[in-house]
């Protein structure tokens, strides 16, 4: 079959995400069957296929019958038609007509068309309500349960999930070739790589976390990776407990990284544990120092530690095999004295210019209890003997890891050849690194221990729980992530970026409510003498997220900062109300004002938020917070307690409306002009309710030490 070629307008009024993510179905189905290309023209054709730009999507689907589940064309014709007539309609009330009956017709069907298998039918649907704005939050908030069911099934396959980051990234980088005078070409996604060897149904990838403490942002990475080129080829994840170290290991973390991966989405086909392997791994031991490949070493750890630096052979480098055989057996194993004294180390290449090929240490003792074998070993596997060994009986065919394990990975084949086990190829993706950030478990313990946060779940760690509880959502870090791909470049990021996915989430669907800072009293003549309570939109460029209480009266409060900027005389905005003319200001600061509805806001200079001066008002802390440590990027040999960040925790007092009152804890909110807040807690123990602050992307924050 000879190569197809598909042009998607990125700039057209409805992007024809249908026949995109056809296309990259039949790509991720077998290398470049679709060459994609992006034009930046309003006045092109949404999509053309080999020329063609009428009914695109069928024509696609018609080249690769194979991929495609061949249902009754007057069906699919239908449900296409419906899409492009229907679900792409910025009319609410039109399109809420539309939702309802295709949430209907979902009632009893996993797919559009019913059967086992998507068809060419949902990805005409799920493309035409992706190019739909209005969409986004309606899904969300499941306004319709059936179609929010049926739409995340589709989020699940790279194909969709991934389509509108492809598209973005290629139309920036249109843009960048078309600036330099280049020759405008289509661009693959950072995602399309050619995994060496991969086939379809045949991948299996592994997410191997030690369970020594709480998943962090790093190892969300490897975990999204992982899970994207097993889904995208078809294949399996393991997720496996690398359990070899009891010295630092607990259940608690174990059950931790597990929620924290049900969170994020993840969910292996299978959930293994290292120390299943212990016997085999034990057995594979002996079978090394066997065939000369291994010896034992009571080499004290400093002057081993400078051999092994200087390329200096050990001197029990060459003890016989019957001499290995019984230390390591007899007395490792039983945690003698002697045991305990010894190691054993691989005999690799002692001045390998590769210092991890140094015999590097592959079992030594420890006598603390397993959490999960209790004291049955007295002997453990090192990570660098243990991973390739379950990763091969495991059946894993790509070992995805960052960067910085890059030397070990001639080691990690010596193993594979040694212990004559089956090959896994490596993939090597540069690990998450943020300025002004520890990702090592050992420094953020320090931090617990020392009590300078609350635990592992503080809002200023870099943990999934921690950035959770700050307001990350889980979308916002999953694209997050996503977006940064497998790439092999190694750069800080500046938290900003993160934050900036997280608003393109919330800010379509969360609730707008007030806030008040040093209330000051506005008394307004000719408004309500009694309060009077509304029903508004808690958005609104959104009716699907609700109603709220507004109490309309003539006495409000408004915050210090903008009652000391107002002026006599001066005509303002009371937002989501009417314009008021400032009369008057008392020495106290109180304020007088008259209603003036038929005030033209757009030519007032002072949009102010408010709140009815009565006994609903509800108290809130407002907290933000700072980088735990104020150094961009440590260097070699500085320590991290020398960088601590003196405060990192700042409180504002204010008033809220009293919609808050039926908030629970991890709602998102905006409080208007003050930016996205997550409430964390409520009242309890004389404190008000606490909301804490969501950075929204950009430098600069109102509150803290940023202000």
């Amino acid at each position: 079959m000879s190569a197809a070629t598909l042009v998607i307008n990125g700039k057209a009024p409805i992007v024809a995400y249908g026949p995109l993510i056809a296309a990259r179905i039949a790509n991720s189905a077998k290398s470049s069957s679709v060459a994609i290309e992006f034009v930046d023209d309003k006045n092109a054709a949404p999509a053309v296929f080999n020329g063609d730009s009428e009914d695109v999507l069928s024509k696609i689907a018609a080249q690769f019958p194979e991929l495609f589940a061949q249902e009754e064309a007057a069906d699919v014709a239908t449900w296409v038609k419906t899409a492009n007539d229907e679900f792409v309609v910025k009319n609410f009330a039109k399109l809420a007509e539309s939702l309802a009956k295709l949430d209907a017709h979902l009632n009893l069907r996993t797919f559009v068309l019913g059967g086992l298998k998507y068809s060419v039918a949902d990805i005409a649907c799920w493309g035409a309500l992706r190019s739909n704005g209005m969409v986004g939050s309606i899904i969300k908030n499941k306004v319709y349960v059936n179609v929010s069911r049926w739409y995340t099934l589709f989020e699940m396959f790279p194909q969709f999930s991934n389509a509108h980051e492809f598209l973005t990234k290629s139309m920036q980088e249109l843009k960048k070739a078309s600036t330099a005078g280049k020759k405008k070409e289509s661009h693959k996604a950072n995602f399309e790589i050619d995994l060496p060897d991969a086939k379809i149904g045949e991948v299996v990838t592994r997410f191997p976390p030690e369970p020594s403490g709480y998943l962090h942002i790093g190892h969300a990475k490897a975990a999204l990776l992982n899970q994207y080129f097993a889904q995208a080829y078809k294949g399996k994840l393991i997720i496996r407990f690398d359990d070899t170290n009891p010295s630092k290991e607990k259940e608690e973390f174990q059950d931790s990284i597990l929620e924290d991966l049900s969170l994020l989405g993840i969910k292996g086909d299978r959930v293994t544990y290292s120390s299943d392997y212990f016997q085999q791994m034990y057995d594979m031991c002996i079978q090394l120092i066997k065939e000369g490949g291994a010896y034992c070493d009571d080499t004290p750890t400093e002057k081993m530690r400078e051999e092994r630096m200087d390329g200096i052979a050990s001197a029990r480098r060459d003890r016989s095999v019957e001499e290995n055989l019984k230390i390591f057996t007899e007395e490792m194993k039983n945690g003698t004295e002697e045991g305990l004294k010894n190691c054993v180390r691989a005999k690799i290449d002692y001045a390998a210019p590769n210092k991890t090929l140094r015999d590097p240490v592959i079992y030594r003792c420890n006598l603390t209890p397993h959490h999960r074998t209790g004291d049955t070993w007295k002997v453990y596997p090192t990570y660098d003997f243990c991973v390739p060994i379950v990763d091969s009986v495991e059946g894993v065919t790509h070992a995805l890891r960052t960067i910085e394990y890059r030397d070990r990975n001639v080691q990690y084949d010596w193993m594979l050849n040694a212990l004559h086990l089956r090959k896994v190829h490596i993939w090597d993706f540069a690990r998450v690194n943020f300025v002004r950030t520890l990702l090592s478990k050992r420094k953020l313990q320090w931090m617990v221990d020392k009590g300078l946060v609350e635990n592992w779940d503080d809002p200023r760690f870099p943990t999934v729980r921690g950035v959770r509880r700050r307001g990350m959502t889980v979308e916002g870090l999953r694209n997050f992530v996503l977006s940064q791909g497998p790439s092999r470049n190694v750069i800080n990021l500046e938290w900003n970026l993160i934050w900036a996915f997280n608003k393109k989430v919330i800010d379509p669907v969360a609730p707008r409510h007030t806030a008040v800072v040093d209330p000051v009293k506005l008394h307004i003549e000719g408004a309500p003498e009694t309060p009077k309570t509304e029903m508004k939109p808690k958005h609104k460029k959104n009716p699907a997220v609700g109603e709220k209480k507004v109490i309309f009266y003539q006495n409000v409060v408004i915050d210090k900062e903008d009652a000391a900027s107002l002026e006599t005389d001066e005509e303002v905005t009371l937002m989501d109300w009417g314009n008021v003319i400032i009369t008057k200001r008392h020495p106290d600061g109180s304020l007088e004002g008259k209603l003036h509805l038929e005030g033209d806001f757009k030519k007032t200079k002072h949009k102010l938020t408010w709140l009815a001066d009565t006994e609903d008002v509800v108290p809130v802390d407002l907290v933000d917070f700072d980088h735990l440590i104020n150094k961009d990027r440590l260097e070699e040999g500085e320590s991290f307690e020398d960088f601590l960040t003196p405060q990192t925790e700042f409180e504002t007092k204010a008033i809220a409306d009293l919609n808050v009152k039926h908030m629970k804890v991890g709602d998102i909110i905006q409080f208007e002009r003050k930016g996205y807040y997550r409430l964390d807690s409520l009242p309890k123990d004389g404190k008000p309710y606490i909301f804490f602050t969501i950075p929204d992307g950009k430098s600069v924050n109102r509150y803290g030490a940023k202000k």
